[in-house]
Formats: C-alpha cells, structure tokens, sequence
C-alpha cells in the first residue's frame, strides 16, 4: 500500500465515523415527517447556505463538466462557474427563497409534488411530478457515483470502481435514514466548509504546477500552446486563453444557462427554501451560499482550464471522465506534502458527492412514500407508516441509482445533462409562475410540465431514430435549456386561454405574502 493510499484511507475512515454520528445525532429530530423531509422548517441561514451549494457541486462537477470543458475551451470555461454563483444562486435566492418559504408553509406543503398539488388543486399533477421525480433522478444519482468512482480508482488502481460506488452507496444511506433532512443539512455545512479547503488547496498547487507557471505564467504558457498531432481533440493556444471560449462561445452560454437556470426547477435545490426559517436567514443564505458557489465553481473550471499543460496536452486513457484524476495524481501524487493534499481532495468530491446525493435520495423517496402511494391509495396513509416507507424508499433508491451506475453507460456529463433538463423542464414553470401570478391555471401549468417532458424526449426520439442515441446526448444540454425555455413560456400561454375557477382560493394562498 502507497502512502496516498494510507492517508486516503484514514481520511475516509475519519470522515465515515463523523458522517455516522451526525446521523445518529440527529435521530431524535427526524421522527416526524416534517421533521425527516424540511427539518421542521427551523434550518438556519449559514446551514441552508452550505446545503444548497454542496447539493449543486459534485464530483460530476470536478470529473465531468470541468474537466471536460476545461480541456476543451480552457479559461472561457470559468463563465460556466461565475454563471452557477450568479444565475443558478444569488438570482435563485432573491427571486424564489422568501416566496417558496412562505407559500409551501402557507400550502403545508413538504415535497414539490405537494407544492403542485397544493397550489393548482391537482391530485394529478402531483401523481405526474412524482414519477417523474423518481424515474429520472436515477441516472442523476448515478453520474454522481460514475464521476466519484472514477476518481477513486485512479488512487486505487487494483480497486474495481464498483467496490468505491457501494462504499459510498452504503455510507450515504446510514446517516441519510437516521437523520433524515436534518442529518444532511448538518453534514452538508461540514462537506462545505472541506470543499472550500479542498479547493482552495488544489488551485494553489495547479498552479504552482512547474508546467503551469504560477498565476504569472498562466496564461503566457496556456497561449503558446501547441497540440499534440495524435491529439483527438486539437485546440490552439488563442482558443485556450479566449475569456469568451473562442469558436466553443455557443456550447459556453448553453451549459452556462442549463446548469445554472436548470436549478430553478430541480427539486432537490427548491426543498432548501422550505426548511428555511425566517426572513433574516435567508438574507445571511443568500450572502454565504453565492460566495461558496464562486469559490467552488471557478475554482473547479480554472483546475480543468489548466489540464492540457499539466499533462502536456496528452489526453489520458479513459477520455474526458479522466483529465481531473490525472491532474491530482500528476500534481500531488509525490511528496508527504502532496499526498495529505490527495486525501484532504478526494474527501472534498466524496463530500461534494455524497451532498448531491442524499438530496436526491431524499427528493426521490418522498416523491414516491408521501406523494405517490397516498395519491393511488383508496385508504389514507398514517404519518408513521409515511416515514418508515420513506427511510424504505431511501435504501431502495441508493440501491437503484447504484445499480444503474455499474452499467457501462460511459458518459457523464450527459447523463446529468439529461436528468436537469426532463426534470427542470418539466417543473420551471409551473413553479416559477406559481409562485408570482394568480392567473395560472391547473391546465396552464400541466401543460407545461408535459411540454418541458416532450420537449427532451421528442427530440432525443428524432435525433436516435435519424442518427444514434449519441448524437442524442451530444445535444443534451440545448434539449435542456429548450425544455426550460418552452415551460416557461406554455404555463402562461395555456393558463391565459383557460377558464380560472378557483379564484377565491388562489386568492387566499397569496395572503401568505402578507404575512411576517
């Protein structure tokens, strides 16, 4: 065993036994429903902050989109993580935080299926929202386990990937059925402040990196930079150092406005406003969680900005998915120095990780224990028979996103690209509008859930019957962002020629606005 595999080791070992505790800590606060699923709605400002960022940032982040677009726009990539701090948090939190957390409290609404059902008097709707809920936050939850695994197994070489996704499958749902909502809020302000450590860390030594330059020697190096000929993806020096990404400034703004607007529809970022307690912590959120979302998100683009002159422009065996785990193995694998650096960085993704994962564990469960089964059942489901199906479901759904992360579907970044844009799609509108107008209707806003739906899969259907399913993912994010844009734009469309015929009730959910 290497010394990078020892303190690797310890730093998990440590990392597990705090995760389990805070888990078992928080047992006592999760045994309601409200209390497992929003944490009583009684989550401080700094907390939520912290959850809301790390729910965002995974290691699908660091392998996937950094890496890849790093290596292929190089700095212009930085937009994308300036655009998530901005669009997808600062925007997010102003617009949606205080109007989520008083209308959800005013519907008693715990889940985004309810929020739906609540606020347009649709049982149907919530049946929708839950499948889709379930069905296609699957493969979200198994690019995260592809991405982390990947990266696990360029420190562990004799490791089967699939051993590090189980480990992780199995931590995650310990402390996540002990402790519920609580429990991950709490470990998420922990995961936060590592990856702000982490980061910071690794940026210092990418760019101390002797074929990096220091911070002077940057861009000069970047700019003089001449592709390999057996280079599949050659780029030049100018395309390298454009800030505005050079011929790739179309595909740039796409994945900007999908992975940033796409968090204005993703359950699992919404449900952080629920829990929220008060005014004056969603001011202090709003401060502390754009901040953290800048220091990960450009220090994660300006690591993959700096890949092609930390592997000399030599594309490691694996693709894209394996330019970040050559980068750490390249610039910390010597050294006693170096090698606590590589454990304190794989706890940062496996905590970057874990975040987005318990929250989508968490969303997806009670998509289905309180929305789904209660909504098809003749019979009326006890409280406690809620909570031990959801603490089920939890296991359940860690099972399956497990399970679909050890198939051999290669690419990761399509995989999230995918999920954000049927979800997204799907729920933007009807929640956005729903928030801000008295005027949408129940068919407004079914119309269009299933317009941002047929939006991704009619055109994934076309693009796979008239070329292949990869041409498909390739197109992924613009699938996204059109589903976004077209749900968007149908709720009021739809809403406007429909009859309105609760008036009266509408009137009175939007008093809550009224209310301290």
């Amino acid at each position: 065993m290497t010394n990078a595999q020892l303190y690797t080791i310890i730093a998990l070992c440590i990392y597990a036994a705090a995760m389990a505790f805070i888990g078992c800590f928080s047992y006592g606060k999760s045994k309601t429903l409200d209390g497992f699923l929003i944490g009583g709605r009684n989550i401080g400002g700094w907390v939520t902050a912290f959850a809301y960022g790390t729910t965002y940032f995974s290691a699908v982040v660091f392998v996937g989109y950094a890496g890849q677009h790093g290596w292929n726009i190089g700095v212009g990539s930085i937009w994308i993580g300036i655009g998530n701090a901005v669009l997808g948090c600062l925007i997010s939190w102003l617009l949606f935080a205080n109007r989520t957390r008083k209308m959800t409290k005013k519907l008693s609404a715990k889940t985004m299926s309810e929020y739906f059902e609540k606020r347009y008097d649709s049982k149907g709707m919530k049946i929708f929202a839950s499948i889709v809920i379930f069905v296609f936050l699957v493969p979200y939850s198994a690019a995260v386990y592809k991405g982390l695994g990947s990266l696990f197994s360029a420190v562990f070489p004799g490791v089967e990937t699939w051993v590090w996704m189980l480990i992780i499958a199995c931590l995650t749902a310990v402390y996540l059925v002990a402790g519920g909502y609580v429990a991950t809020a709490y470990t998420d302000l922990i995961q936060g402040i590592i990856m702000i450590v982490g980061v910071v860390c690794l940026v210092f030594a990418v760019l101390n990196h002797e074929n990096v330059g220091g911070i002077a020697g940057f861009m000069e190096n970047l700019r003089a930079f001449e592709s390999l000929p057996n280079d599949p993806n050659p780029t030049t020096g100018a395309q390298l150092t454009n800030i505005f990404g050079g011929s790739s400034f179309k595909f740039l703004c796409v994945n900007i406005m999908l992975t940033s607007f796409g968090t204005w529809g993703l359950p699992q970022m919404i449900g952080k406003f629920y829990a929220i307690k008060d005014t004056a912590a969603i001011k202090r959120g709003t401060i502390v969680s754009t901040i953290f979302c800048l220091i990960i998100g450009c220090g994660a683009y300006l690591i993959g900005s700096t890949s092609r002159l930390i592997l000399g422009g030599q594309l490691p065996e694996g693709g894209v998915d394996a330019v970040i785990p050559a980068v750490l193995m390249e610039v910390l694998g010597g050294g006693t120095l170096g090698i606590i650096l590589l454990a304190i960085i794989m706890i940062l993704l496996l905590s970057a990780s874990m975040s987005t994962l318990e929250a989508v564990v968490l969303t997806s469960a009670s998509a289905v224990a309180v929305d789904l089964i209660p909504s098809i059942r003749k019979k009326s489901t006890k409280p406690e028979t809620q909570m031990i199906l959801t603490r089920v479901l939890c296991l359940a759904f860690v099972a399956c996103s497990f399970i679909f992360a050890t198939q051999n579907i290669p690419i990761i970044v399509s995989l999230m690209s995918f999920s954000w844009g049927v979800v997204s799609g799907c729920f933007i509108g009807p929640y956005i509008w729903g928030l801000f107008s008295k005027k949408i209707t129940k068919i407004g806003a079914f119309a269009g859930m299933i317009a941002g739906l047929l939006t991704v899969g009619g055109a994934t259907l076309y693009i796979t019957l008239t070329s292949n399913f990869a041409a498909a993912a390739a197109k992924s994010p613009e699938m996204g962002v059109c589903a976004m844009a077209v749900s968007l734009v149908v709720v009021p469309l739809v809403s406007a020629i429909t009859k309105k015929k609760d008036t009266k009730r509408v009137e009175e959910i939007f008093e809550c606005y009224k209310e301290a």
